[in-house]
């Protein structure tokens, strides 16, 4: 009797922001052919469904104090599954490659000689503006967006907030929900505290939550909305684009008189 022959391979998928419907096909294609799926947090379940039924699917988010693996045991579970199964689906929600630690597993695995391969896919850094109706770049009013961390490493807020609170660039910041205060308190410093913001909860989901507001009254504004993690934070005037914006503006108008 022969033995089956396996032959170890990663592909490291982009789920998309939340939306089934935002995956691509060619995750599809990916999903279709796993022997194993190592799954984010962040991944939409009903995506599973484009797995082979007898494909093992395993559930390895990390979430804020909470991780079901370490990213070591992550990447060990990669290596043992490519040599044991074969084909290795490493699915992430939004893009591997934006704050998806996608870069880190790949180069574990070839240094065990696996074969790799990436499918990006639709951050949430675009993909949640976007479907909200802010563009993260418009002419004449935004010519450039960063997207920035909340959180590094080492649990402080990136550095590079304050540099782009200097620019007038559309500032994406994800995972930083928890340092909104601080992230104000640098705009206020730059004098623009009537700068516009949106606070995107769930984005893409039927549940999706949002608060809109300035660099001076958004904290108020997430109090009152109650946005919980995960959501994407949104400054820069497109804010205005967005589809609840003209609405606001009546009631504020409203309030002022």
């Amino acid at each position: 009797m022969s033995k089956e022959i396996i032959y170890p391979k990663l592909t490291v998928v982009g789920a998309g922001p939340g939306d089934a419907e935002l995956i691509t096909v060619k995750a599809i294609n990916a999903l279709s052919e796993a022997d194993v799926i190592l799954y984010d947090a962040l991944v939409n379940k009903e995506i599973l469904k484009y797995a082979p039924i007898d494909a093992l699917k395993i559930y390895v988010g990390k979430r804020k104090n909470k991780h079901e693996y370490t990213q070591e045991q992550i990447n060990n579970l990669i290596v043992d599954f490519a040599f044991t199964h074969g084909r290795v689906v490493r699915l992430k929600g939004g893009d591997p490659f934006v704050f998806g630690r996608g870069s880190e597993e790949i180069q574990h695995a070839e240094a065990f000689n696996i074969e790799t391969a990436v499918v990006p896919g639709i951050s949430s850094s675009i993909g949640v503006p976007g479907l909200s109706g802010i563009p993260v770049t418009h002419r004449g009013i935004s010519e450039s967006f960063w997207v920035i961390t909340g959180t590094t490493k080492n649990g402080r807020l990136s550095k590079d907030v304050a540099q782009a609170a200097k620019t007038n660039a559309t500032v994406v910041i994800l995972m930083g929900l928890s340092k909104l205060k601080e992230i104000t308190e640098i705009y206020k410093k730059e004098g623009k505290e009537e700068t516009l913001v949106a606070i995107i909860q769930n984005g893409t989901l039927a549940n999706e939550n949002v608060a809109l507001g300035t660099i001076g009254n958004i904290v108020d504004e997430v109090a009152d909305q109650n946005i919980k993690s995960p959501a994407v934070i949104v400054i820069g005037e497109v804010v205005k684009f967005h589809k609840y914006y003209p609405s606001l503006i009546r009631e504020w108008n409203y309030s002022l008189n």
